[in-house]
């Protein structure tokens, strides 16, 4: 079974910058998988942030966080980054991951192996 693991939250001040990690096991990532990121803050739905696909070679960053926020993936590593830079208090949240085999970006993100999620603080 697929398994994804968040790192790399922690609190940090306004302006700054840190890079999450989703680390995925039980599958690699060219076995066609998609990963994506969403976030959730104290009392506001879950937001969808980035997304990527190794089934179909689709990605995107949603308009809310582009420009400050990116997606990357390492094959050696089987691991999804997300650098996040100049970072504001409004993007305090619990940081998730999640992956699904053969999902198209562009068509849906992944929704079935979520992970636990990282705490992100940032203060002003």
């Amino acid at each position: 079974e697929v398994q994804v693991v968040e790192s790399g939250g922690g609190l940090v001040q306004a302006g700054g910058s840190l890079r999450l990690s989703c680390a995925v096991s039980g599958a690699t990532l060219d076995d066609g998988l998609a990963i994506a990121w969403f976030r959730q803050g104290p009392g506001r739905n879950r937001e969808g942030l980035a997304c990527m696909s190794r089934s179909d070679g689709t990605s995107y960053v949603a308009n809310a966080v582009r420009g400050r926020f990116s997606i990357s993936g390492d094959n050696a590593k089987n691991t999804v980054y997300l650098q996040m830079n100049s970072l504001e208090p409004e993007d305090t949240a619990v940081y998730l991951c999640v992956a699904e085999p053969e999902v198209s970006c562009l068509v849906r993100p992944p929704q079935v192996y979520w992970g636990q999620g990282t705490q992100v603080t940032v203060s002003s």
